[in-house]
């Protein structure tokens, strides 16, 4: 992996457990050479995770509508900065330019881009490793309610375990280097579950 896309909030509550984690993800992601593909903000965990990459000298790619830029909340100090007319744009340019996608802890925002790149997975529109990095157990209810949707087969076992959920940064990008796409395409087929 060359790149990753880090989904994450425009807001930090300022755990220090969630800081630490942001520091081993910036230092893993150096250490291999990883260029973060990001949001583009300056504000929250997404400036976080900026700020750490380029304390460590690591690149930053940030990718931002313009209308957010004119609330001038993008970043004034990463390596790159792309402008796209709107949110759909930006995230269609994140997931072009990234090897991976690792999910941090976020709001609606942060779900929706992480379910998207899911969603894509499982359709067979990419083949790259989706992680989450379950930082204190921040993402469990979301995990027990994909188990929820196996135990109802609206959800196959093959593509929920298509998504990591590491609380080690190291141990999360390992992980995600040696993913090979597997996901379940039966239901295109026989969408009869029973």
């Amino acid at each position: 992996m060359k790149s990753l896309c880090v989904y994450c909030g425009a807001n930090f509550n300022g755990d220090e457990g969630l800081k630490q984690a942001i520091v081993d993800l910036a230092k893993t992601m150096v250490a291999q050479e990883i260029t973060l593909v990001y949001g583009g903000g300056s504000v929250g965990v997404m400036g976080v995770i900026a700020d750490e990459v380029l304390k460590l000298n690591g690149t930053v790619t940030g990718v931002i509508p313009q209308f957010l830029m004119d609330k001038e909340v993008g970043h004034k100090g990463i390596t790159q900065m792309i402008i796209t007319e709107n949110m759909h744009q930006r995230k269609q340019k994140m997931a072009d330019l990234s090897d991976g996608f690792v999910i941090l802890p976020g709001g609606f925002g942060t779900l929706e881009e992480f379910f998207e790149v899911l969603t894509w997975l499982q359709l067979g529109l990419h083949a790259k490793p989706i992680g989450v990095l379950n930082v204190g157990g921040f993402y469990d209810p979301l995990f027990a309610q994909m188990d929820v949707m196996v135990q109802h087969r609206f959800l196959k076992q093959a593509n929920r375990d298509l998504v990591f959920n590491e609380a080690d940064a190291a141990v999360l990008v390992e992980k995600m280097q040696n993913f090979s796409a597997k996901p379940d395409e039966v239901w295109f087929r026989d969408r009869n579950l029973t």
